[in-house]
């Protein structure tokens, strides 16, 4: 049986109980997402040092630009390498589906690959995915990050079958393979992220806070580049998953389906009767009687003008939704990162496909 079935099964089971100078951003939500939201030197690593494509005109160009990061594909590796990658975490997922009371380990790998990409500075070209950084403890134990270790912890095995792939690659791999396997889009991926030194790694608070309205949404958002429109639907990732008080100081999911990709956090957002009330975290949440909640940054949506036409436009269009957050998804995970002539962009077929 497939991820994709199992998923639907348990969801409703549940329920009744660059290109040079590409520009992007954050996820956004709080520092949950186990199930839950997106907001809130010398190298003596041999993987960094050698064996990758176009090495010497990435040598060549960071000389010339610091900053620069130009991905080098690990040499000889192909697209179905890569494939065989994703198999390995989507029959992961299927094996490990108990977590988090069956929702599973897919909302928390789309969130690790949105915070590892987050962590991006337009100004420097720091952070981001490019480095793989997660992997060290300053980055791990970062507040808003609380909750991800779980999702570490599953991608440490595949990265042990496959250790030729960089960290970098293999959290946005992973997320990629999260989101398809829940019945998202497609997600055009590019391989080439090097794992930089710990040096690298970015200073804590890159990542949003959950406790605001619309002008620190679009502010925040607007640091990186990304539209209104890109904005809203990235948000509507919150589709997936469930906050989880110990983690982010919220307690809930955003709806029924928490690990099948739709527009449900539309929806819902539009339609249910919400409640703003304080936790027992003392943090606000918006409530509905049908159990599901939004972040105050969530909420914002429906309060601003411009960000409530693209949250209509979602919630009436699902296929509108799917393009435009595999759009803005991809520019957030290569966020900073140049793609030399050559490097394959690789459209992964799901597990169902596969077995068809």
């Amino acid at each position: 049986m497939s991820f994709a079935r199992i998923i639907n099964r348990r969801a409703i089971c549940l329920l009744g109980g660059v290109a040079a100078g590409t520009v992007g951003a954050a996820g956004l939500a709080s520092s949950d997402f186990r199930g839950g939201s997106f907001f809130n030197g010398d190298n003596n690593n041999p993987k960094y040092n050698g064996g990758r494509w176009w090495k010497g005109l990435a040598g060549t160009s960071a000389a010339a630009a610091p900053g620069l990061r130009i991905a080098e594909m690990e040499k000889d590796r192909t697209p179905e390498d890569f494939q065989k990658v994703y198999n390995a975490i989507a029959k992961k997922l299927i094996d490990e589906d108990e977590y988090d009371d069956y929702i599973g380990y897919g909302p928390v790998l789309l969130r690790l690959s949105w915070h590892s990409s987050g962590t991006w500075d337009m100004n420097d070209n720091s952070g981001g995915s490019y480095g793989g950084t997660y992997r060290f403890q300053k980055e791990t134990d970062d507040p808003a990050n609380k909750g991800l270790q779980n999702a570490k912890a599953f991608l440490e095995p595949i990265y042990e079958q496959f250790p030729w792939i960089s960290h970098g690659d293999l959290y946005t791999l992973g997320g990629v393979t999260a989101l398809q396997e829940m019945q998202g889009p497609k997600i055009p991926w590019r391989p080439g992220r090097v794992d930089l030194p710990e040096n690298a790694t970015p200073e804590n608070g890159r990542l949003p806070d959950a406790e605001n309205g619309a002008d620190y949404v679009r502010n925040f958002f607007q640091r990186f580049g990304f539209t209104d429109q890109e904005v809203v639907a990235l948000i509507g990732a919150h589709a997936l998953g469930k906050t989880h008080m110990k983690n982010s100081g919220y307690d809930g999911p955003w709806g029924a389906a928490t690990n099948t990709f739709s527009n449900e956090f539309f929806v819902n957002l539009l339609n249910e009767q919400w409640k703003a009330e304080k936790n027992e975290a003392g943090n606000t949440q918006y409530n509905s009687p049908s159990g599901f909640m939004m972040l105050p940054t969530d909420y914002s949506l429906k309060e601003d003008n411009v960000y409530l036409k693209y949250a209509k436009k979602y919630a009436e269009d699902q296929d509108a939704f799917f393009e435009d957050f595999k759009n803005a998804y991809k520019k957030l995970i290569e966020n900073g990162i140049q793609f030399p002539e050559g490097t394959p962009t690789i459209t992964f077929k799901t597990l169902d496909e596969q077995s068809d």
